[in-house]
């Protein structure tokens, strides 16, 4: 797996990035369409978890053969990966919605894994405005660069990191506004929020399309949010695993 993968910048559409998807990918095309997505020139790249609780989870391979959509490793992929190497307890699988991966047989279970597997754990896009980082869930460092040489460099350590980027919540938990520094944004997803959180630069985008709310399409060269931002509401944020 390659840890970290850096796309040049975009001179012939737009870049989005989206929220967790969790097997929703009919609602997000709807999403998509809402902001005239042009696949032909227009890139989407996602903040992980593409799969596990929703209906949907058996087209992940299918979005991700598409040229245009990009996604970084979520605790979710990691999750089925473990399960398809019979590393990970079938109570607590099904517990977190694998029951898509689980009723699969052995072959099928290893050929999303072997795709899955592959998804770096943080995404590098280069805009007009500067370079912005992704990762599933949070940057455990204050400087990008920091995580840069963290993935970068194999260490004892490495894990650690590479865990917080897919399962922390210390940044919004602790309402850290001090941001990451070396990078015009970071943009996460992981704890689903009434609507996007911006804690310093770090942009929290997962608005639970997956339970009930609506998928946030965030425009990498403007930061705009689709759709925007309503500054008269909160962003209470729910934890799940």
């Amino acid at each position: 797996m390659k840890k970290i993968q850096r796309f040049e910048i975009n001179t012939a559409g737009r870049d989005f990035a989206v929220g967790d998807i969790h097997g929703h990918f009919t609602k997000l095309q709807a999403a998509l369409d809402a902001v005239q997505f042009a696949p032909t020139v227009d890139r989407l790249f996602s903040v992980g978890d593409l799969v596990d609780r929703g209906p949907e989870s058996e087209q992940v391979l299918e979005w991700l053969a598409k040229p245009w959509f990009h996604a970084v490793q979520g605790n979710h992929e990691d999750m089925a990966v473990s399960y398809a190497r019979e590393s990970l307890r079938d109570d607590l699988y099904m517990h977190n919605g694998g029951s898509w991966l689980m009723a699969k047989n052995r072959d099928e279970k290893a050929e999303y894994a072997v795709v899955l597997r592959e998804l770096p754990v943080a995404i590098e896009v280069e805009t007009a405005a500067g370079l912005v980082g992704i990762v599933h869930a949070d940057c455990p460092f204050s400087a990008w660069s920091s995580l840069q040489d963290a993935l970068r460099i194999p260490g004892r350590n490495q894990w650690k990191y590479v865990a917080s980027c897919q399962w922390s919540r210390s940044r919004i938990a602790t309402e850290n506004h001090e941001g990451v520094s070396g990078v015009r944004a970071v943009i996460v997803g992981h704890t689903p929020t009434r609507q996007p959180a911006v804690l310093g630069n770090v942009y929290h985008i997962d608005t639970g399309a997956w339970m009930g709310g609506h998928f946030t399409l965030i425009d990498l060269a403007t930061l705009q949010c689709h759709p925007p931002i309503n500054p008269k509401l909160q962003w209470d944020w729910e934890p799940k695993p």
